[in-house]
Formats: C-alpha cells, sequence, structure tokens
C-alpha cells in the first residue's frame, strides 16, 4: 500500500511538471547515441533486442553470483526466518537495506532500458498496472526464485499476446484464471509445480 500511495503521488506530480516531464503527453522524440558508437537503434527493433539481451544476461550473472555468495545466504536465512539471524550474528538491517539497493538499482537499469529501446517515456511508468504485471510475472514464474522472473515474464507475455488475439475484449478474465489457478495448484509458481511434479515422478519410480 506504500508503494502504491507513492506511485500515485510521483504520477500526480510529474503531471503537473509538464515542462519537465511533458505531462499527459509524455517525453517523446528522444533521441539517443548509437551503441558503441555504431550500432543505432533502429525501427525493427533489433538493436534494441540484441542490446537488451546484453544487459539482462549481465544482471542475471551479477544476480546468480549475489545468490551463490555467502551474502545470498544469509539473504536465504533472513527470508526463511528473520528472527533467528541476528542469534547468529547477522546484521539483518545492513543486508536488507544492500539488497534493496540492487534491487533499486536494477530496475533503475530496466528503466534506462525502457526510455532507449523505445525513445519514449510516459507517465504510465508510475502507474500501477505496470506494477502488477511484474507481480503478475513473478507469481508465475515463481517468487523467490532465480529463474522465476524469466520463466514468468516468457509466459506472460505470450499468455498476453495470445489470449489478446484470442478475446481482445476479455483477455484479462484468462489471464487472471490462469494465475489462479498456478497460485492454487503451482505452490511456487510454475517452477514450483515443476519440482513438485518431479519429486512425486522421481519418488514413484523408486
Amino acid at each position: 500500500m506504500v508503494t502504491l500511495g507513492i506511485g500515485l503521488m510521483l504520477y500526480e506530480a510529474a503531471n503537473q511538471l509538464s515542462s519537465l516531464t511533458g505531462g499527459a503527453d509524455g517525453l517523446s522524440g528522444v533521441t539517443m547515441w548509437k551503441i558503441l558508437g555504431t550500432f543505432s537503434f533502429d525501427l525493427a527493433g533489433s538493436t534494441a533486442y540484441v542490446y537488451s539481451l546484453v544487459v539482462l544476461f549481465v544482471l542475471f550473472a551479477v544476480a546468480r553470483r549475489i545468490v551463490s555468495s555467502p551474502f545470498g545466504l544469509g539473504l536465504r536465512g533472513i527470508r526463511e526466518n528473520v528472527k533467528r539471524m541476528p542469534a547468529i550474528g547477522a546484521p539483518v538491517a545492513t543486508r536488507l537495506v544492500a539488497i534493496y539497493t540492487v534491487s533499486a538499482a536494477m530496475a533503475g537499469v530496466a528503466g534506462g532500458l525502457l526510455a532507449q529501446t523505445t525513445q519514449f517515456v510516459g507517465l504510465d511508468v508510475f502507474g500501477f498496472p505496470r506494477s502488477a504485471d511484474l507481480m503478475i510475472m513473478l507469481v508465475l514464474g515463481g517468487a523467490g526464485r532465480l529463474y522465476g522472473g524469466l520463466v514468468g515474464t516468457a509466459v506472460f507475455m505470450i499468455a498476453h499476446h495470445w489470449l489478446s488475439d484470442l478475446n481482445p475484449i476479455y483477455w484479462q478474465f484468462w489471464l487472471g484464471l490462469l494465475l489462479v489457478v498456478v497460485v492454487l495448484y503451482g505452490r511456487g509458481g510454475l517452477l514450483g509445480a515443476l519440482d513438485g511434479l518431479r519429486e512425486r515422478f522421481g519418488s514413484g519410480r523408486k
């Protein structure tokens, strides 16, 4: 709720500061430099795709390194039981501030990629629907899993395009139904459901 309230406040502030943000029309006609002075953003989006894929790979490698480090193990312990971690000398508050800072930096990189690849910044970046889409992606893939965001994003985008083409008016209903099914029968998202099936069939073979 605090995040939602801050987002609404920033949305209205950006709407009022039209001289800086463009207001309801947003910032259009943004010109981006060529990547490495060679590759320019074209209408086909090929340069933007490869550029975004490379940045995603780098950030994913950094996130994987963090998860595998002692710092990441400490974060897992905080997630499992935040009250017991101080008993082993883990600075809970310090580590939470650090990981929140890292996550905010990665979110900032994602926002920068959006502005670069689309060459437009609208007020919808402060809207709740964008945050809701991100939460749906995480829930579908599996919250708390490193690969959950990647799998959830792929499934969400494929379902979004397929369902919107199938039923342009009520596609959100079917997407919500998919989310409900995943939450009810796949604890831990799609990856959690796959792990459950693997354990069930693995134990059946034994």
